[in-house]
């Protein structure tokens, strides 16, 4: 290859550098890609991941109303109990986080593996909408979960050799953990991974990994590249009626730089094929994604920021908000009317949104309020457009579930809680055999004054240890997708999709949350 100055390079993108800078997207993308096959779409199934960056506060979001560890829940959460049982000074300012046993929302539970016998639990009581969902089977709790090498409990812990995941507590570790089993500066993602095997089935595999407002690794596969959306839409680089940001000559360089040969530079050469892809794939949305101000999903004649379809209520002020995460699903319900469409053609898809402001050490109870009320009224909003979408119900094909970097400590350190490990997910969907709490729930019980909780699955400071794996939730979640099980569990140890799924007993990897 013949090599190339700073100058030389910078000279040859110089007309797609402009193009890029106005993309934020552009840097995620790469080569079309166009399979054989067709889509009939009569198979059609997709996973929709709502990230909850920050680390979702579980113990607020399902609590445990049994007796026991109500009163271990309570007396955690109020910093005065656990100065008195400390022997130390309450301290000045902090007050309880506490819910108020009145204000939950009661749900009952199949028990259908016999783990949570004698148990009771509710949920925030601002998500009475996932409520009626879990209650109409809609809708199902996946309980303490989280990142886990092999099954591991609190004796296990004293050996300081047993495998643990890296870097545990660390936000950008453990997002990445989550995504793609590996920490921070992983590079394929278990859902661009599960595409990889699956794309095949789809007419157009640019289509088939998509990101809302994030490049979330875990769309990543090893040949399939994530499609990044803005979450009002696409953004327009390849000009109309023949210009580019009002430019004829603009328009006319960006055609040129994309069709010039680079073979001989490989950096430009790649990034003229990120363009090419962008440019093509941009004549495809613009053909075929619905607009935003079309039922179901839309009211006509509005646009997003007036949209009452987009706007839930705030419980700390009682005023109507803006929901950014229900417009990111807005989106997500327009790409799926849209993939039986020439030039998309999809079988299978993922699709990954998310929802910042979980890392709360402090006014846990206003701003986690606020979150649950976000996420309760867009998880809604988005059944009823699925519910109601152009060609029928497709609420048993899409499954979405959410995910969140950690969990966080029971034990109150200042009007909010520090990082966690294990956390609680719902998952929602058709196909969700819901209205039940998967896993056992930890029990909680009584602690002592340095913190230290004498329950198998609380560690110091109310910390939860996982029982169930993330491998587990993807081995599940990959089965319903048509994911082979060898592509889970690979042909030798850590080289499958679930790389840890071999150290779980076989009976135990699938969850059991799918029908």
């Amino acid at each position: 290859m013949k090599p190339i100055n700073r100058r030389q390079f910078l000279q040859r993108t110089s007309s797609l550098a402009a193009v890029g800078a106005s993309t934020s997207w552009l840097g995620s993308l790469s080569a079309l890609q166009n399979a054989a096959a067709q889509s009939s779409g009569s198979d059609y199934k997709a996973l929709v991941c709502i990230f909850l960056s920050g680390g979702n506060d579980a113990h607020n979001t399902v609590i445990p109303v049994d007796d026991t560890s109500w009163r271990c829940y309570s007396a955690s959460r109020d910093p005065s109990v656990m100065a008195q049982v400390a022997g130390i000074t309450p301290p000045d300012n902090v007050t309880s986080i506490a819910l108020a046993k009145s204000s939950l929302l009661n749900i009952g539970h199949r028990n259908a593996k016999g783990l949570n016998t004698g148990r009771s639990f509710a949920l925030h009581p601002q998500l009475k909408r996932i409520q009626t969902l879990y209650t109409r089977s809609q809708a199902a709790i996946v309980a303490n979960v989280g990142p886990l090498i092999q099954p591991t409990t609190k004796v296990d812990l004293l050996d300081l050799s047993y495998p643990l995941p890296a870097k545990l507590f660390s936000h950008n570790d453990q997002t990445s953990t989550w995504q793609s089993f590996d920490p921070e500066g992983g590079m394929n993602g278990w859902g661009g991974m599960m595409m990889d095997r699956l794309s095949s089935l789809n007419a157009n595999k640019t289509f088939s990994a998509i990101g809302i407002d994030t490049s979330s690794v875990w769309l990543n596969g090893q040949t399939v590249m994530p499609y990044m959306l803005g979450s009002s839409g696409f953004q327009i680089m390849g000009g109309n009626n023949g210009q580019a940001f009002g430019s004829d000559a603009v328009f006319k360089a960006v055609r040129s730089a994309a069709s010039t040969n680079y073979t001989s530079d490989l950096i430009t050469g790649d990034y003229q094929r990120m363009v090419n892809r962008a440019l093509d794939s941009e004549s495809v949305i613009k053909q075929n994604l619905p607009d935003a101000a079309l039922a179901p999903w839309g009211t006509p004649g509005r646009t997003a920021k007036t949209d009452p379809l987009l706007f839930y209520t705030d419980p700390n002020d009682g005023t109507s908000q803006f929901n950014p995460l229900a417009q990111q699903l807005q989106l997500v319900a327009r790409m799926l009317s849209a993939r039986n469409n020439s030039g998309i053609g999809a079988n299978r898809q993922i699709f990954m949104v998310s929802m910042g402001g979980f890392d709360q050490h402090s006014n846990l109870l206003s701003q986690h309020g606020s979150l649950m009320a976000r996420l309760d009224h867009a998880v809604d909003f988005f059944q009823k457009c699925l519910t109601q979408m152009p060609g029928g119900d497709m609420r048993s094909q899409v499954t979405t579930f959410t995910a969140s970097e950690f969990g966080r400590a029971l034990v109150n350190n200042g009007n909010g809680c520090d990082h966690g490990w294990g956390g609680h997910h719902f998952v929602i969907g058709g196909a969700v055999k819901g209205g039940d709490v998967y896993g056992r729930f930890p029990q909680f019980m009584a602690f002592d004054s340095e913190g230290e909780y004498f329950s198998d699955q609380l560690l110091k400071g109310g910390v939860l240890l996982p029982e169930i794996s993330v491998d587990q939730l993807v081995y599940t979640l990959g089965k319903w997708m048509g994911v082979a099980e060898s592509d889970l569990i690979g042909t030798s140890p850590g080289t499958g999709i679930t790389p840890h799924i071999g150290n779980f007993e076989a009976a135990d990897r699938d969850i059991g949350f799918m029908a």
